[in-house]
């Protein structure tokens, strides 16, 4: 008998053989590791991730780069201003257009990018150094498929 009462017995998901769940301790396991190379730095994965964004695409708002980061605006907010105060970003004082402030690098980021890329790379390549070339490749569309399937 159920524990609803219902008489039918609910599907059990093993964990051994669950794809969601194998995902998520890759994402755990990968975000200890490169929190542990980023820590020295003085960054978390959140910072790089948001100074990673504006290197690839210059002068993004707030509310894209809370986007890509998977965080709340008003945490990016507060991220923001610390990266600012830490001389790693600028954002005018007023906005050129409406209401956004666009982020962009400073030269002080762009070397602690430098460094924390490199660190984080580190971390990519132990992660895969399992598979070969053609196993990433396949890894990789796989993972870009799933998310698509979700979307």
């Amino acid at each position: 008998m159920s524990q609803d009462g219902s008489g039918v017995e609910p599907e059990t998901v093993e964990l051994e053989t669950s794809v969601g769940y194998a995902l998520k301790e890759v994402a755990s396991a990968l975000r200890a590791a490169m929190d542990d190379v980023l820590r020295p730095l003085g960054l978390s994965v959140t910072q790089y991730s948001c100074l990673e964004l504006l290197a690839q695409r210059p002068g993004l708002s707030n509310s894209e780069l809370a986007r890509g980061t998977f965080i709340t605006r008003q945490a990016m907010n507060v991220l923001l201003q610390g990266l600012e105060r830490d001389g790693f970003v600028s954002r005018p004082d007023a906005a050129p257009v409406g209401r956004v402030l666009p982020a962009r690098l400073t030269p002080r980021g762009r070397r602690k990018l430098e460094k924390a890329s490199a660190a984080v790379r580190s971390v990519e390549d132990r992660m895969l150094s399992g598979l070969s070339d053609v196993e990433q490749a396949s890894l990789l569309r796989a993972l870009q498929q799933m998310s698509r399937s979700l979307r």
